[in-house]
């Protein structure tokens, strides 16, 4: 079992570690900075990623847990050509070639290789532990980008990349709004897969059209990562070759819509959510927080509420605000409210954290 916890939020980082079988906030880094990303690599190096508004991208990396930071290189885009047009198809307004927000950070089996996924929509790669990035050209320059679109950002964004443990060089990718894609050769060439993949909000005769997809968030089952749940914009869909092919799951109460998924790591038919009511309203319904859990890949599900608020309780659950640990047994999340939530028995009962933090933007275990 993991005995540390790093969560990211709107004023820094926290340091939060159990003591004696209960979990509390040790210390409090990068104090003031929003940090919008987190990763804890396999060597014990962290990695935060902050949005300074008008100042722009910044990574931190330590290399001690957390007590000093060094700034690191940010993924850069190369300068855009005079003779290229890039509009967002929906808004029709030019998409920057500039790191507006790091979304996703993800390590690989193989040492000082990471991957990080960006709005508006690049994909960049680094084998020196992030001393420098590249921009994977063949994913930017591809031609159907052009039909990627912003969702609740004004641009496409990368919030999951899900590196393959058996082979580091098959990749897959969520995109909002751009779908599920995959790369068998480390990121040389890429296709769009995800048939299946269901759009309500699309025309009827675009709602199956993988590019177009809002898929929030991509997990997979680590032991068998060619199972993978996806937490859509409009339910909830499980993939079980890789990605290829999606099964939509309708049953799911209080409701199919949210944000963050995570899997188990050995049980391929367990995965966790963190529910809510769909589009403009974006909170637990009836005001209760609950997670819902199933165990036997969506045939059904439990709704797991025993420590968690069922009144009053407005929290919002971002994309990387839900974590599960290596034991298949610890669950974190947290709330854009700055309730942080503790369960070390598969959600069957959660302990509070704190209340009192800043909204949380992601959180990751340490290993």
């Amino acid at each position: 079992m993991a005995s540390k916890l790093l969560v990211g939020t709107r004023k820094g980082v926290f340091m939060v570690g159990r003591h004696g079988g209960e979990w509390r906030i040790d210390r409090a880094e990068l104090l003031g900075d929003p940090v919008t990303m987190v990763l804890a690599e396999r060597d014990g190096t962290l990695h935060a990623a902050q949005d300074m508004g008008h100042f722009g991208v910044k990574l931190k990396r330590s290399r001690d847990g957390g007590s000093t930071w060094e700034e690191r290189p940010v993924p850069a885009f190369p300068p855009k050509p005079d003779d290229v047009v890039d509009l967002d198809p929906m808004r029709g307004t030019p998409i920057p070639w500039d790191t507006k927000r790091v979304w996703a950070l993800e390590g690989s089996p193989r040492d000082g290789e990471l991957w990080c996924g960006t709005i508006p929509g690049g994909l960049f790669h680094s084998r020196d532990g992030g001393d420098r990035w590249q921009l994977v050209e063949s994913l930017w320059k591809h031609p159907d980008r052009k039909f990627w679109v912003g969702g609740g950002a004004d641009y496409p964004g990368i919030h999951s990349v899900l590196v393959d443990p058996r082979d580091p060089d098959i990749v897959r990718i969520g995109v909002s709004c751009g779908g599920l894609w995959m790369s068998r050769d480390g990121g040389a060439s890429w296709d769009c897969y995800g048939q299946g993949l269901r759009a309500d909000y699309a025309p009827p005769d675009q709602a199956y059209e993988r590019r177009g997809q809002d898929a929030h968030r991509l997990a997979q089952c680590i032991a068998q990562p060619d199972h993978i749940w996806i937490q859509h914009h409009n339910g909830i869909f499980k993939s079980t070759d890789g990605g290829l092919t999606c099964t939509e799951i309708t049953n799911a109460q209080p409701s199919v819509f949210g944000f963050p998924v995570v899997a188990h790591p050995r049980d391929p038919l367990t995965a966790w959510f963190v529910p809510g009511k769909k589009d403009q309203w974006r909170y637990p319904v009836d005001g209760a927080l609950v997670v819902s859990r199933t165990r036997d890949g969506g045939e059904t599900f439990e709704i797991l509420r025993n420590g968690l608020p069922q009144q009053h309780a407005y929290d919002l659950v971002y994309r990387h605000g839900l974590d599960i640990d290596a034991d298949g047994a610890t669950l974190a999340f947290g709330s854009t409210t700055g309730n942080l939530f503790v369960s070390e028995n598969q959600g069957d009962s959660w302990q509070n954290v704190s209340h009192y933090l800043p909204p949380i933007y992601c959180l990751r275990f340490v290993n």
